[in-house]
């Protein structure tokens, strides 16, 4: 009762931030009585905005297209922090089309080296953007939505089989618990423990099966092409990153006297080789979790990329002689993605019981 009152209410939660301040499904055509504009028909599509458009986070999450060229999209709540007006929540649909909603809008372009696009900026009563017109964004984006969802089927799932543990004690595992037992006992045996060692992994295993759990769904979630599934998430280089970092840290913080001896005195390394050896080590320390990052990150993006491509190749040529291989081609290509999703869960949490375990070096004694 517990796990489903859990799942209850942040559902509810979730929910109301959603729906409540207008998130609803709307159609261009409704916003502010403004009357439909045609699209004609000889406009070119642009592969390069649609693959963009749908790897990249966003504010709202885009349906479909109508034949007149109006778009059908949920609204998502917007949520800002701003240093000259305080805290805002309205929905992201005041801020379609071009419009803005006390004092903020969509920003465009440049502002220096930084690319303002799919950002909220602040602007003054004649459009300018304000001095340090970025807010803070607190928004539930498309990634933010879907990596909430994730935690709620993956609270509900656990906790449901850990409260069927308890009942029912260790027993043939049937239904999910048949499917998942498994995983999580490869998990153990066959990662954890040649990589950390049989007397320290247990410590390490709620980060492993939460990491690669985490990082399965949101792949799987991210090949279904329709709300609420459908976003980028594993594909978004600052969730890399904050995984990448969680990595960093427990190897930082787990790292005995042997792990640190070999980064500042390296066994066997002449003293004149030690402003060169020590950088080097140190740099080390902070390639290993980049390298997770980037694997990851770049992996699952070209993935989608490729997908895109293919599809993109149809409203390029216009033509049924394209369209059929294409299909095909796209069918393989979600095959392929499908053993990806697997794959670079299993590489980001073996590599990661990896730097554990190299962080807690054995000394053999003689």
């Amino acid at each position: 009762m517990s796990v489903r009152f859990l799942a209850f209410v942040t559902a509810f939660f979730i929910g109301f931030f959603l729906f409540i301040p207008g998130a609803f499904l709307h159609g261009q055509d409704e916003h502010h009585g403004e009357h439909p504009q045609q699209v004609p028909d000889t406009e070119e599509f642009n592969a390069s905005e649609y693959i963009l458009e749908h790897i990249a986070d966003s504010h709202e999450w885009h349906i479909l297209t109508k034949k007149d060229g109006h778009h059908v999209s949920i609204y998502l709540p917007v949520i800002l922090f701003s240093k000259h007006s305080g805290l805002h929540a309205f929905s992201s649909k005041k801020l379609a089309h071009g419009h803005s909603h006390s004092g903020f809008q969509m920003g465009h372009g440049m502002m220096g080296e930084t690319s303002l696009e799919g950002k909220i900026i602040e602007v003054d009563s004649n459009g300018e953007m304000v001095e340090a017109g970025l807010p803070l964004d607190f928004s539930i984006t498309k990634n933010v939505f879907m990596m909430l969802l994730s935690v709620i089927v993956l609270l509900w799932v656990f906790l449901g089989l850990a409260k069927s543990y308890k009942r029912v004690g260790i027993s043939e595992p049937k239904g999910l618990q048949g499917f998942l037992e498994p995983v999580i006992v490869f998990i153990e045996e066959d990662v954890a423990i040649p990589s950390i060692g049989e007397e320290k992994y247990h410590r390490y295993m709620p980060y492993l099966l939460t990491v690669f759990f985490f990082i399965l769904l949101n792949n799987l979630m991210g090949l279904i092409p329709f709300f609420p599934f459908g976003a980028n998430v594993t594909g978004n280089i600052a969730v890399t990153l904050v995984l990448a970092v969680f990595t960093l840290l427990i190897t930082t913080f787990s790292g005995n006297r042997g792990y640190w001896q070999h980064i500042f005195n390296t066994p066997g390394v002449p003293v004149w080789l030690a402003p060169i050896m020590i950088p080097v080590e140190i740099i080390g320390m902070f390639t290993k979790p980049f390298a997770l990052m980037i694997r990851l990150f770049a992996n699952i993006t070209a993935g989608h990329i490729i997908v895109l491509s293919l599809i993109s190749m149809i409203f390029i040529f216009k033509s049924v002689f394209i369209a059929a291989p294409s299909l095909l081609m796209v069918l393989f290509m979600y095959f392929i993605e499908l053993l990806v999703a697997f794959l670079q869960a299993y590489i980001f949490t073996l590599l990661s019981a990896l730097f554990i375990g190299l962080a807690m070096p054995e000394h053999h004694h003689d």
